[in-house]
């Protein structure tokens, strides 16, 4: 590796950790405020609250990885601005377009690091504070999972614990039902066995249930059981695909297909993730043509701020489309790649005089 490359990456880099930490810094003090803010009523000690602010942060740090870029870029460049050496590379027959090379392959390499290491770590963190923080929470008795033999609950009434398993959702019925009941001690009340239950409100309907009571078996046309689950519940549930790797990504597709639950979110998920490093390189480049455009300016402090300002029109954006995506207004794979598509085009046309700058 040449030396004026091995300079710039590591300038890059260092500019890349500067950042990163700043912001960590700043997530993990918004976390602990939310943390003692939860826990205020609750008695835990300060090192509980940060234990687990620590395990929430870099699940939010992936989400702001396009910002982090982008400052890291801004920092790069006016280093560079700052001893005149933008001006010792030119002068020496290196291109700007070069530079813009190098910093962005460095950014796409990181962005392959961030989704296949920092990205699972982070998830099994979240995934882990997920756990802990719904032991302190009203809904901790509550349980709802998929997997491949369908939709599990676990649901407690009063005295009695409800135990419900379903092969498949279809609008806001669950096909192909088996309920247990049982009592506080764990000894089954009854079962009851049902092809077809509404659960568009806390008061399921089950239709034409058959119930298995001390070895006596009755059939009813329709029985009232009141969860606290609902349709739109259980669509909340399983909303926060933040806490799961990539390989569990797929696996829970696999198990919503087979259950006949939407897919969407998870194919959003999925295609985020896969278009990250192209994102966040498409984020280094875009920040550098500012920069490079706004030599002229002396404040530094304008330039972040121009920079940022455009980040979060990029990001509204991004989101924008997302929301779209995940109503199902347009495709998902639409929903991720056109604002990366339009960036890029921003990117590619801005880029023609770059080297003139």
């Amino acid at each position: 590796m040449k030396t004026y490359v091995k300079f710039l990456v590591k300038i890059f880099i260092n500019s890349f950790i500067y950042v990163s930490l700043v912001i960590f810094s700043l997530v993990f003090i918004v976390n602990l405020l939310t943390e003692l803010e939860f826990f205020k009523e609750i008695d835990v000690g300060i090192f509980f609250t940060l234990y687990l602010s620590l395990l929430n942060s870099p699940n939010m740090i992936f989400e702001i990885f396009p910002f982090i870029f982008l400052i890291s870029t801004q920092l790069f460049y006016i280093k560079l601005f700052n001893n005149n050496e933008i001006q010792v590379f030119k002068y020496s027959g290196l291109k700007n377009s070069k530079i813009l090379f190098i910093i962005s392959s460095t950014a796409f390499v990181l962005g392959l690091i961030i989704i296949s290491l920092f990205y699972n770590t982070s998830s099994n963190l979240k995934n882990f504070y997920l756990e802990i923080k719904s032991n302190y929470t009203k809904d901790g008795k509550y349980l709802a999972v998929i997997n491949k033999n369908g939709l599990w609950i676990r649901d407690k009434i009063n005295n009695k614990i409800l135990i419900i398993n379903s092969i498949k959702i279809e609008d806001n019925f669950l096909i192909g039902n088996f309920i247990t009941e049982f009592d506080s001690e764990y000894k089954v009340i009854r079962n009851i066995k049902s092809k077809k239950i509404n659960i568009s409100e806390n008061n399921w309907v089950v239709l034409n249930p058959e119930i298995f009571e001390k070895n006596i078996s009755e059939k009813k046309d329709r029985i009232i059981i009141f969860s606290n689950f609902n349709y739109e519940r259980i669509n909340s549930l399983f909303s926060n695909l933040s806490s799961l790797s990539f390989l569990e990504l797929l696996e829970l597709k696999k198990n919503y297909e087979l259950l006949n639950y939407s897919t969407i979110d998870v194919n959003l998920q999925i295609q985020k993730i896969i278009s990250y490093p192209i994102f966040l390189t498409l984020m280094t480049i875009f920040s550098s043509i500012i920069m490079l455009n706004s030599k002229k300016y002396r404040s530094n402090t304008l330039k972040i701020s121009m920079g940022l300002f455009l980040c979060v029109i990029i990001y509204y954006v991004n989101n924008l489309f997302n929301v779209m995506g995940s109503t199902e207004k347009i495709n998902y794979i639409i929903s991720i790649w056109v604002p990366i598509i339009l960036l890029f085009l921003v990117t590619f046309f801005m880029n023609f005089k770059v080297n003139e700058k």
